[in-house]
């Protein structure tokens, strides 16, 4: 990577960087950000920023935003979005993930590739989607997640999302690998857990890893460890 000046990273750049499993996208930020202030001398008040959070249990595709670019974020984050990842049958999870442990058990036996490719079609085009109760979304001013550890039982309002592509990459019950893209504001955790709700049983989301961002690929992104020993 060539070296930018101070007024370069202020004028606004756009980094793809590929966010490493368990980190939060607040963390990736704030690595890049303190590694611009120490190694390049960038003021403590330089705006930087993130378009679009991925969970720690995600890998993949953040844009991250400096300067004057920073501005572009809600334009970036309304971009088409895709994923691959792996959905387990055969049990829930309360954060449709690995986030928390499996609260209920389901049989797979009636699973076949037929089901699974016969369900698809359900979850392509507008859909209404419930947001998972582990999540960021705020309510009464509190975040889900905030409700959720407390064992508070909350109602949570459907919304709309699109699924413009949904394809199934590999199937070997009780996995299943996938491919979507999607708009802005879906829930992959959610779509697994409507999907094994669909198939008759339950599911839960074990991987995912962001692709892309609009035309922005993962192929081209940076680690943050990499990153910042470019600025050595």
């Amino acid at each position: 990577m060539e070296p930018l000046t101070i007024e370069e990273y202020q004028e606004g750049q756009i980094f793809l960087v590929d966010k490493p499993l368990k980190w939060s996208s607040f963390q990736a930020v704030n690595k890049l950000k303190y590694a611009l202030i120490n190694k390049i001398g960038l003021p403590k008040k330089f705006k930087i920023g993130h378009a679009g959070t991925l969970d720690p249990l995600a890998t993949g595709l953040l844009l991250i935003c400096t300067g004057k670019f920073t501005k572009r974020i809600t334009e970036l984050q309304g971009q088409a979005k895709e994923y691959t990842g792996t959905i387990c049958v055969g049990g829930t999870t309360p954060s449709y993930d690995l986030e928390t442990e499996i609260d209920q058990t389901f049989a797979i036996d009636h699973i076949t590739e037929a089901l699974i490719n016969e369900t698809i079609p359900q979850f392509l085009g507008e859909i209404d989607q419930k947001p998972p109760i582990y999540s960021a979304i705020k309510k009464d001013g509190v975040r889900l997640y905030e409700h959720a550890r407390a064992g508070q039982e909350i109602e949570i309002a459907t919304r709309k999302t699109t699924i413009n592509e949904f394809e199934i990459t590999r199937i070997e019950l009780p996995e299943i690998d996938f491919r979507v893209v999607c708009s802005k504001g879906t829930y992959i955790r959610s779509l697994a857990f409507d999907f094994g709700r669909a198939l008759q049983s339950g599911a839960h989301l074990t991987a995912l890893r962001r692709t892309k961002i609009g035309d922005y690929n993962v192929k081209d992104a940076i680690d943050v460890e990499a990153f910042e020993k470019s600025l050595a």
